[in-house]
């Protein structure tokens, strides 16, 4: 899936300055192509290898990023446009100052720190942002914090979720029989989250599958339970567990006991597909932004570099939009 290489060689052009991509690759020899590499990386070499022989690898380099560059700062859809807020292009300034936080002189520099949810960020963070990188732990929890302030906000525009954070899941299922009520029923008591998670229409469950991120949600309005996986894979006992939870979690909360055993469990089937090997993340936390607002799942795996920009913005920014 999504390798370190990969990531420098195709997505640097965003996010570094040609003096990092240099001093990086001039302290590394050119790779041989094989069918094992990452296949974008092997594309890479191949077009690079094919060029005239009378040239150095990386002067050939340097005109795939040229090339890259020139492609990049074509002219963008003007913002005065009517173009959904969701696909808001960033401003040349908003791209300017995502590609400094990203680059390689700032990987140990601390960007921002999100105070209640006690999360910092560092530049190496917000790399996994790069396009060709997995998302980590870190810039997925502020990113849920922040579509909760943004609901906050602005009260009647989104919809009252509740996002759990990437640990929950791991939390619930530690138990000897693999599941543990007990260990996470502190986690949504209303004095800790300031509101009823009983009362929310949508509770948002990131999965994470060894090397791969899916996303539950606990439709309360709907009555069911929905399990979104970008390669449209499935896994009944996620629904299961979830539906034994929303059980006790209402038995905790109001002593009350329901019955969901005529709940759906829906595996999403007509959603936004990957298409690679590393954008999981990225459409893991854009199905819960569009959940949360209320509408469709209208994008396509063409946007997953555009909304790996945006989340980065947002998150310099501490702000969802």
């Amino acid at each position: 899936m999504g390798s370190f290489e990969s990531s420098i060689v195709v997505d640097e052009v965003h996010a570094v300055s040609m003096e990092d991509v240099t001093n990086d690759m001039e302290s590394r020899k050119l790779d041989p192509v094989s069918d094992s590499m990452d296949p974008v990386y092997r594309r890479m070499l191949e077009e690079i290898n094919n060029r005239s022989g009378k040239r150095s690898w990386l002067e050939s380099l340097i005109e795939l990023f040229t090339n890259s560059l020139k492609s990049i700062h074509s002219p963008r859809p003007s913002r005065k446009e009517n173009v959904p807020e969701y696909f808001t292009p960033l401003t040349k300034e908003e791209e300017i100052e995502v590609s400094e936080a990203m680059s390689n002189r700032n990987r140990f520099t601390l960007l921002v720190t999100h105070e209640i949810s006690n999360i910092d960020i560092t530049g190496e963070n917000l790399q996994c942002l790069r396009n060709g990188a997995w998302l980590n732990d870190e810039v997925i929890n502020l990113y849920f914090a922040l579509l909760k302030e943004r609901e906050e906000r602005e009260h009647g525009k989104f919809l009252k979720c509740h996002f759990f954070n990437t640990f929950f899941f791991k939390k619930l299922i530690s138990g000897t029989d693999g599941y543990d009520f007990r260990s996470v029923r502190r986690w949504t008591t209303q004095k800790k989250l300031g509101y009823s998670l009983l009362e929310c229409e949508k509770i948002f469950v990131p999965i994470h599958r060894d090397v791969h991120w899916c996303l539950a949600i606990i439709d309360k309005k709907a009555e069911k339970f929905q399990y979104l996986d970008s390669l449209r894979g499935y896994d009944s006992k996620v629904l299961n567990l979830l539906s034994r939870y929303y059980v006790d979690e209402v038995k905790d909360k109001c002593g009350q006991d329901i019955d969901v055993s005529s709940w759906e469990h829906e595996f999403v089937n007509d959603l936004p597909e990957q298409k690679n090997g590393y954008d999981c993340g990225v459409f893991m936390i854009k199905y819960a932004d569009f959940h949360s607002r209320g509408i469709g799942l209208c994008f396509t795996q063409d946007h997953m570099q555009y909304f790996r920009r945006r989340t980065a913005k947002e998150i310099l920014k501490l702000r969802a939009e």
